[in-house]
């Protein structure tokens, strides 16, 4: 299920996230859904909502992490 748009990501994503970090998420996690659609382009038994959100944390990651504060801050 692609998110429309930043505002219709989970909680979990969306109150923790700030607004860049929320597009990177939804853009990532619509492109994974797209991508692993067909159960052999997964691994184990992952559900594609699964690997969608691996990928789309896995993206945030790559420009964002998580501060002392719990806060995520870009990357420098």
């Amino acid at each position: 299920m692609p998110y429309k748009t930043t505002a219709s990501l989970p909680d979990n994503v969306k109150n923790v996230l700030p607004a860049h970090a929320q597009e990177i998420y939804q853009a990532a996690f619509n492109s994974a859904w797209d991508e692993y659609k067909d159960k052999k382009e997964r691994r184990d038994d992952e559900s594609r909502e699964e690997v969608a959100h691996k990928v789309a944390w896995a993206a945030v990651k790559n420009k964002y992490e998580k501060g002392d504060d719990d806060k995520w801050h870009p990357k420098k």
